[in-house]
């Protein structure tokens, strides 16, 4: 059981010891540890709470990332996603030297969609400088990104109007008829995940899935086992 190897990895002398800066055992975070990878090898459900400075986010990362299996990883909010994903997942993956591939998932709101940004733009349907600004910044950002994600664009705030009109949504997306289908970041961002080993989504996006799932609506999310 692979689960008893872990004090080898968060042990005093262990592998996090020894690559991640500032890093101290807890009993507690290997105990859990332990408990959610003898849940993933028995493909069973844990129900786990740990208190404050347990170190749960490492404690379900390394069994998550040393499972071999596909993994869906979800947050509670778009921040913890983003943390997650860019802080947190980095750091234990090259701690432990996995080769797995990770992917970022959000709905679709939270992507620059090319052909709705271009309209917004031709249109001129802006009546404030303010939000001309922000259109034009939001046009750098598109031209330059990879991922269209508008959390990376800190600068134009996530509740300004402007976003509505340059974002898509269920019913007002083209799909495959959309001349920008190929550079859709939307599209995109959902091959990386379908190709990845480890998702990370949020609990909005998850439930979302799930809904439609119920429905026998066409899924959001790839399959995993984990």
């Amino acid at each position: 059981m692979w689960a008893n190897d872990l004090p080898a990895v968060f042990g005093p002398q262990g592998v996090l010891a020894q690559k991640v800066p500032g890093y101290r055992f807890r009993q507690q975070q290997l105990d859990m540890a332990q408990a959610v990878a003898r849940a993933v090898e028995e493909r069973g459900q844990l129900l786990a709470e740990a208190g404050t400075g347990t170190g749960k986010t490492f404690a379900y990362l390394v069994p998550a990332l040393l499972s071999g299996g596909r993994v869906l990883l979800s947050t509670g909010t778009k921040t913890l996603q983003d943390q997650l994903f860019e802080r947190d997942l980095p750091l234990v993956r090259d701690a432990l030297g996995v080769p797995a591939t990770v992917a970022l998932l959000k709905g679709r709101g939270n992507y620059v969609c090319h052909h709705h940004l271009e309209r917004a733009a031709s249109e001129g349907r802006f009546s404030s400088r303010q939000e001309v600004r922000w259109l034009h910044r939001i046009q750098s950002f598109a031209r330059g990104s990879a991922s269209g994600d508008k959390a990376q664009l800190t600068e134009v705030p996530e509740g300004a109007q402007v976003w509505s009109a340059v974002t898509s949504t269920r019913e007002n997306c083209l799909g495959s008829e959309c001349p920008s289908f190929r550079e859709c970041f939307v599209m995109n961002a959902r091959r990386e995940a379908l190709a990845a080993d480890l998702v990370v989504v949020n609990h909005h996006l998850f439930f979302a899935d799930l809904m439609l799932r119920d429905e026998g609506v066409a899924e959001l999310l790839p399959h995993c086992n984990t």
